[in-house]
């Protein structure tokens, strides 16, 4: 009886997540080349041991990611999430349709998911060297200076691609919603690969207008338009990665007191502001003294007009305004224009 229950309940979830429409689409998708399974919650759970705590490779306001197995020896990165919005569920199936058709190097590719539980779970490719944040900030293999300048602005351009090709390439497009160091992963090579679309969405059509009920983000990396209009747009993903783009170039996290005080003393009363990175920079910025942030290698390494052109970049990527911003493909242009001028300094 107990048996029979469990088995109605995990169909329930299954067709509430959407599964009978992927179930459908599966052949489609094979035949066009894309590689997408629905796995069972039995696969999962030995893929991780039971979920068991030696897996976990980090844990979130929305979940926890653990390390599985598959039997056919592959290794996986789980996503098991606690919540997830009934709209997100509603469009679930086919979320998962045009995500697991995303083929670029630079994204995290998508490999499957699990349907039989109230929140369904993902199953992506595993990036082995772990996040970008924990490479620059600590606590990886690598962590601190071994990333050398030349790599920087590698991971810089390399990830400015992914998203230019989500916002651009994909059909339909697709904001990533909390780009942010951790979000961005590193494999064998240090290549440079975008994860972590939870907080991804359909970018609207033209003439509609999403507001979200809650806004969704880290601090630090938050769009202030998108915090006061509560619209995520494709601007929103590019004021984000500039500040990824900070913390390559000066070492600093993206929300924390700066060690130094290049940028002039902060009021008391202001400390947000002067916690966060983009503000410190911008403060600096206006003070022509931009460079003095920088991270010493790489002052050293890349040359001043190749800082002046990324500050300037930066800049332009923090304006308060989102249409002043330029789009990701503009950015990801000029990385690759700085990388070149840099390896000819």
């Amino acid at each position: 009886m107990e048996k029979r229950r469990m088995l109605r309940a995990k169909q329930r979830f299954f067709e509430q997540n959407g599964g009978l429409l992927l179930q459908q689409q599966l052949g489609s998708l094979a035949a066009s080349g894309v590689a997408f399974k629905i796995f069972s919650e039995e696969e999962v759970s030995k893929a991780t041991d039971g979920f068991a705590e030696a897996r976990v490779l980090g844990r979130g306001g929305h979940g926890v990611v653990y390390r599985g197995s598959l039997a056919d020896g592959s290794t996986v990165t789980v996503k098991r999430s606690r919540v997830v919005e009934e709209k997100q569920l509603r469009e679930f199936s086919r979320e998962m349709l045009i995500l697991s058709q995303i083929n670029h190097r630079n994204v995290v590719k998508l490999l499957g998911c699990c349907l039989e539980v109230q929140v369904p779970m993902l199953v992506y490719e595993y990036v082995p060297n772990g996040s970008l944040h924990r490479y620059i900030h600590g606590g990886g293999a690598g962590a601190g200076e071994g990333l050398s300048p030349a790599d920087r602005l590698r991971v810089a351009a390399e990830s400015a691609d992914a998203l230019a090709y989500m916002h651009s390439s994909a059909s339909p497009p697709i904001l990533h919603g909390d780009v942010k160091s951790a979000n961005i992963l590193l494999d064998a090579g240090l290549t440079a690969k975008v994860s972590d679309f939870g907080a991804s969405r359909l970018a609207p059509a033209a003439d509609e207008a999403e507001v979200a009920t809650l806004v969704q983000g880290t601090c630090g990396y938050l769009d202030p338009e998108y915090l006061l209009t509560c619209q995520l747009t494709s601007k929103s993903d590019v004021y984000s990665f500039a500040v990824v783009l900070l913390e390559l170039l000066t070492g600093r996290k993206a929300f924390c007191p700066p060690p130094d005080s290049a940028a002039g003393s902060q009021d008391d009363d202001d400390d947000d502001d002067d916690r966060s990175l983009a503000f410190f920079f911008l403060t600096a910025a206006h003070k022509g003294r931009h460079r003095e942030i920088m991270d010493g290698w790489v002052r050293e390494e890349v040359g001043g007009e190749v800082l002046d052109n990324a500050a300037e970049l930066v800049m332009q990527c923090l304006s308060m305004a989102g249409e002043e911003r330029p789009t990701m493909k503009e950015v990801a242009d000029r990385l690759a224009g700085m990388r070149s001028r840099a390896s000819d300094s």
